[in-house]
């Protein structure tokens, strides 16, 4: 069974990368939406088991990452959910934030495409394991 991987990037060259970094990895469907409520809506459609993992900017009109993390973190369907934030902002505080909101890794951009690969693999390994 393919798993989903959701992108949640408003950055059309930056998911672009993103996805193309990350469709080669086995049984993963990527998807890419450009905002929060999007992603939302989305994930809504799919069963706790059809979702690998979730990375999302923090910076996005409509509905920020950080809103994003605390409405999945909020819901028992996505309470463990890995979850990735891939980020330009400059703010000092965001990684912190993010982990205390329950994000399960940064990436403060730029950064190595092949790095977020691995950390997403081990993610959903971690997860998966968990039974």
């Amino acid at each position: 069974m393919r798993r989903l991987v959701l992108i949640v990037e408003d950055s059309p060259q930056l998911a672009e990368n993103m996805e193309i970094a990350l469709t080669a990895m086995p049984a993963v469907e990527v998807r890419v939406t450009g905002s929060g409520s999007e992603a939302l809506g989305l994930l809504s459609k799919r069963t706790r088991g059809e979702v690998a993992a979730v990375i999302t900017d923090l910076e996005m009109p409509a509905m920020t990452g950080f809103e994003l993390i605390s409405k999945l973190r909020a819901d028992p369907k996505y309470s463990r959910l890995p979850i990735i934030v891939s980020s330009g902002s400059s703010d000092p505080d965001s990684p912190g934030r993010a982990r205390q909101l329950g994000a399960d890794a940064y990436f403060a951009k730029p950064y190595s495409l092949a790095a977020l690969r691995r950390k997403l693999e081990e993610l959903i390994e971690e997860t998966n394991s968990d039974g």
